[in-house]
């Protein structure tokens, strides 16, 4: 039994198909499929139900996955460790950063990171806030820079900012002049939203469910530069972070009648090994958030000279 093979079987139970697993692993459809066979070959069992469309775990597959899940990872904290003896001065991150937030948030952050430890290799992944969740816990990122309301007990948490949900609206549209705008108002128009992945869909999806809104979505994108686009041109309102909308040609945000408000910070898994690498991450981060709470004259901050 190789190390390989049960690495292979287990993308393929997470992604629930062959082509995709070997396309995140960047190895050929075959050679997952025979490591894969091989595998039940020498366990004596079928790891897989291969009668359904989608691929599915068997029973005895199910019992295999949870076990080597936990292998797996002590192997990953094992290497990490030891190349933390290794080689001080070198290591990888990998960090994933929803689309709206790396853009607006992210790159102050990491110019900053970069020019202090260039040395160290980072990895960026973009996906929603919702897929950066799931990965995490799958132990396939390090990091996730997230909206972490709601967040599970298993990730460990450090809060960077407060932001509110806006409405979008184009700077000709009659409801750029209004003061807030109630569901009543977003029900009448045409809406343009965050695909599924996104927690702030979910989260304004949900508020408008217990309003009783069924809503008018007309275009769906992960693009937030699309989306403020197809806002600008009047094609529909739409939902996004206010530090994403601020400055932005032909569209104004305003704020919905019932506010809204979410938490943006950094996640990791809290039992994972944290590798000097990913510590420096976490302590930069600390040391950042301190310096802007000081510069903005909050109590309990040390002014040097």
């Amino acid at each position: 039994m190789e190390l390989r093979q049960l690495e292979y079987f287990q993308m393929a139970s997470r992604l629930r198909n062959i082509t995709r697993a070997a396309e995140r692993l960047r190895v050929s459809q075959p050679n997952i499929t025979v490591a894969i066979k091989k595998l039940e070959t020498e366990l004596g069992i079928q790891l897989f139900d291969r009668s359904q469309k989608q691929l599915s775990l068997t029973p005895e597959g199910a019992v295999f996955l949870n076990r080597i899940e936990i292998a797996l990872r002590n192997i990953q904290d094992a290497v990490l460790e030891v190349n933390d003896y290794k080689q001080l001065q070198k290591g990888t991150i990998k960090i994933g950063i929803p689309p709206m937030i790396g853009a607006y948030l992210f790159p102050k952050i990491f110019s900053s990171f970069q020019r202090r430890y260039s040395h160290l290799d980072i990895y960026l992944h973009e996906e929603g806030s919702m897929s950066i969740r799931e990965q995490l816990e799958r132990d396939e990122l390090d990091f996730g820079i997230i909206i972490i309301s709601g967040a599970a007990q298993n990730l460990e948490l450090l809060p960077m900012s407060r932001n509110q949900i806006v409405c979008c609206v184009a700077e000709d549209s009659p409801l750029a002049k209004e003061k807030f705008i109630t569901w009543d108002e977003i029900e009448r128009s045409n809406i343009v939203m965050l695909k599924e992945g996104s927690f702030l869909r979910k989260t304004i999806l949900e508020h408008m469910k217990a309003a009783g809104i069924t809503p008018n979505i007309v275009l769906e994108s992960n693009q937030v530069v699309t989306l403020k686009g197809l806002v600008a041109s009047g094609v529909g309102m739409g939902f996004l972070l206010d530090i994403v909308v601020e400055d932005t040609p032909g569209v104004v945000a305003v704020p919905l009648a019932d506010p809204l408000f979410v938490d943006v910070g950094l996640a990791w898994k809290k039992d994972r090994y944290i590798s000097k690498a990913a510590q420096s991450f976490i302590d930069f981060c600390k040391e950042t958030l301190k310096k802007a709470h000081c510069d903005i004259g909050h109590p309990g901050c040390e002014v040097e000279g």
